[in-house]
């Protein structure tokens, strides 16, 4: 490995491939008991008590446009994003896949600003294309409209 080799989390959500960057991770668990907010967005799942810690957690399934559906592989992905921890229900986390710059090619060119803002590359795994996700932004989109 490289020192430009990059590691990323593989999940899955609905029947599609994505990957987070490894660094934003700091912890995977199984889907906890939460307390749902009332009038909250679709997409918020509720808070929960980590170790005496609250955090947020939010269904990226859902908010990305997607059936959320638990199941036993459900899973909350808690992420550092700028100093906050915040949780991301996912359907399956497979694996952690390393890359080097030339496994990733850039954003395909989509119609919708909205759709590709949040897609910061793709690479190959198997026989299926992975979106690597700017999770920061993904949880964002929407927002205005």
């Amino acid at each position: 490995m490289t020192g430009t080799d990059s590691r990323y989390l593989c999940i899955h959500l609905g029947n599609d491939e994505f990957a987070i960057p490894l660094l934003l991770v700091k912890e995977v668990i199984g889907l906890p008991d939460m307390t749902p907010i009332p009038q909250a967005a679709s997409h918020f799942s509720g808070i929960m008590n980590l170790r005496g810690k609250i955090i947020s957690v939010m269904d990226l399934r859902v908010k990305l446009g997607m059936k959320g559906q638990s199941t036993s592989e459900t899973t909350v992905i808690i992420l550092d994003i700028d100093g906050h921890s915040l949780g991301v229900v996912v359907d399956k986390v497979n694996s952690v896949q390393v890359l080097s710059p030339e496994m990733m090619s850039e954003k395909p060119a989509i119609d919708s600003t909205r759709a590709s803002e949040y897609i910061q590359g793709v690479f190959r795994r198997h026989d299926k294309i992975v979106l690597i996700l700017d999770v920061a932004k993904a949880l964002q989109a929407g927002k205005a409209a």
